[in-house]
């Protein structure tokens, strides 16, 4: 077994710890670039239009209100029930027609 009493293998050390001081230099470098590149990109943002809101706020209309209109239903049922409901054949005939033009 070889001993070293003159450190001659000691510039492969400080070669070593040089090449791991440059490298942590170079590391620390490209961090710091890399965070003030992102100072610098631009910001995400969104806004909102007046008709979105308008929108938004008929739509939480919308889901408050009742679905059926149950005053219009027992208006109906006793005008049905006493036979003074009558129906128009004509004008049920155009609003069926106008229904079905609107599909196609």
């Amino acid at each position: 077994m070889a001993i070293n009493i003159n450190n001659l293998n000691n510039a492969n050390q400080v070669k070593q710890k040089l090449d791991q001081q440059v490298q942590t230099k170079q590391q620390v470098t490209e961090s710091a670039n890399a965070s003030q590149q992102a100072k610098l990109a631009p910001r995400d943002s969104v806004s909102i239009t007046p008709q979105a809101k308008q929108l938004s706020e008929l739509q939480k209309k919308a889901g408050d209100s009742p679905v059926v209109n149950q005053k219009k239903i027992d208006e109906l049922k006793s005008a049905i029930a006493s036979g003074d409901y009558k129906v128009n054949p004509e004008k049920l005939a155009a609003s069926i027609a106008n229904f079905e033009f609107d599909l196609g």
